[in-house]
């Protein structure tokens, strides 16, 4: 009975390891890790994530898309609602902010200002470096 339950216990962590088959893309459960470069294409630009504690995490993202928020889309450490402005950007690498319930927001700035533009109307810049930002 041991060894059955160490099989298991070790086909379960083989499974969980690869994602039951599916290719590591440096993203585990909506978060990429500091250092990573997650996704594939022509296209290669930094992310910095700066949470509400100022805990920095930075990772490069490869892409075809057209704009930021469809490679972030594409790779999942974005989500969020369409709105009349365009995607209303709630999660960035596995943390939500939502203004209406913590009065912290998610800033998006490029190349260090911020942003005039949304995520998701930002064309992709070879070798840029974008950012979310908490914020109150």
């Amino acid at each position: 009975m041991k060894k059955m339950v160490t099989g298991v216990l070790a086909l379960v962590m083989v499974l969980v390891m690869v994602g039951c088959g599916q290719k590591d893309n440096g993203v585990v459960n909506g978060v990429a890790k500091d250092g990573a470069t997650i996704g594939e294409g022509a296209k290669s630009f930094t992310m910095e994530v700066v949470d509400k504690d100022g805990g920095k995490v930075t990772f490069t993202v490869k892409t075809d898309a057209d704009t930021v928020g469809k490679a972030l889309l594409d790779q999942g450490v974005i989500a969020g609602e369409d709105s009349s402005y365009g995607l209303y950007v709630k999660t960035v690498n596995g943390i939500t902010l939502d203004y209406d319930t913590d009065g912290m927001y998610w800033a998006f700035y490029i190349n260090g200002e911020y942003a005039q533009t949304g995520v998701d109307a930002t064309g992709v810049e070879d070798g840029a470096v974008y950012a979310f930002r908490a914020e109150k």
